[in-house]
């Protein structure tokens, strides 16, 4: 079993960047496919973005697509989410999350391990 926990989150500007990082323990993060979900206060929890278990498929949610890129370096064990351009609207708590499997979809029950998550906010 892998453990997860998410660092990086913070205050910033609208248009500044932030970036996530993910370190996995346990586990070798070779071993799974991994993502971002987030949820904002009032609002059901969305995907962001996902990458495939060998790291070389990668998809995003279409409200962040061209803004934000996941990578992840398994050398480190770690996966990142660089956000760029970032705007009120995306205002979260960010989760981190794993799954047994070489590739995963946007969908939530797919993956098998969710870190504690780690609050971003935009400014306006």
């Amino acid at each position: 079993q892998v453990q997860l926990v998410e660092s990086g989150g913070g205050l910033v500007q609208a248009g500044g960047s932030l970036r996530l990082s993910c370190a996995a323990s346990g586990r070798t993060l070779s071993m799974y496919a991994m993502g971002w979900f987030r949820q904002a206060p009032g609002k059901e929890r969305e995907f962001v973005a996902g990458n495939s278990r060998s790291g070389g498929y990668t998809f995003y949610a279409d409200i962040v697509k061209g803004r934000f890129t996941i990578s992840r370096d398994n050398a480190k064990n770690t996966v990142y989410l660089q956000m760029n351009s970032l705007k009120p609207e995306d205002t979260a708590v960010y989760y981190c999350v794993g799954a047994n499997r070489p590739f995963t979809t946007e969908a939530a029950r797919e993956y098998d391990y969710w870190g504690q998550g780690t609050q971003v906010t935009v400014s306006s």
